[in-house]
């Protein structure tokens, strides 16, 4: 009987080394690989001392905080921008590396810096600006046999805003217009330049008639006396 229980608990000892081994090979496996370390920045709470931690989770830098400012008791930890409260693990997560948090134990609270020299975003978002004007081309093509389309785009205080758009057709109608256009063109050159050149023509025909009347009929001699002469003077 006792060699019978004693050969029973030999044989359950492995089987349940096994059925631990293999429950907690389990539970890793859904848990997912442990989250690398990432660094922060740490400080009390009146901002005199700073250290540098590494930490993956949030329990594990609440405990890497205390240490290295060598607090007593349970902190708690805030960020140092603007003092929010960091409490939540899901909330750690969403913090960037390299985030400055301030640890406070009980009776301390958030101050706001004195000096503006040390001053740490929570993203890498750029400043906020006023766009005074912005002017945008965007070229396209409607047609494989076009040259090109370009539409111009100009926005105001990022409210108003103006667009115009220049198509060109293919190039075969763009040579036929611009054709069209230049004989047009020269056509009422011409047409000016000769009604210009008719009346130039009218004007020195009606000069040269002149002359010749003026040579052929010229003025008589009597006409060119004077008809009576003053009487003289008695002595």
């Amino acid at each position: 009987m006792d060699y019978a229980k004693s050969l029973s608990q030999r044989l359950a000892a492995p089987v349940s080394k096994c059925v631990s081994a293999s429950a907690s090979m389990t539970q890793q496996l859904l848990a997912g690989p442990a989250p690398p370390p990432r660094p922060y920045r740490v400080c009390n709470w009146d901002r005199s001392l700073r250290k540098g931690v590494m930490a993956p989770s949030l329990a594990e830098l609440l405990r890497q905080a205390q240490s290295a400012l060598a607090l007593s008791g349970p902190i708690a930890l805030v960020l140092d921008e603007d003092g929010t409260a960091v409490e939540t693990e899901s909330f750690f997560r969403t913090l960037e590396e390299g985030t400055a948090l301030m640890a406070l134990s009980k009776g301390q609270t958030w101050t706001a810096p004195k000096t503006r020299g040390y001053q740490v975003g929570l993203s890498r978002k750029p400043p906020r600006r006023i766009d005074v004007a912005c002017v945008t081309f965007d070229l396209y093509k409607t047609h494989p046999k076009d040259l090109g389309c370009l539409n111009v785009k100009a926005t105001l205080y990022g409210t108003y805003s103006m667009s115009y758009d220049l198509r060109c057709y293919g190039a075969r109608r763009l040579v036929k217009e611009a054709l069209r256009w230049t004989l047009f063109t020269m056509q009422a050159t011409g047409h000016v330049l000769l009604g210009t050149s008719c009346y130039m023509q009218q004007l020195l025909d009606a000069t040269e008639e002149e002359q010749k009347e003026a040579e052929k009929n010229p003025v008589p001699l009597q006409n060119l006396l004077p008809r009576s002469l003053p009487a003289l003077p008695r002595s």
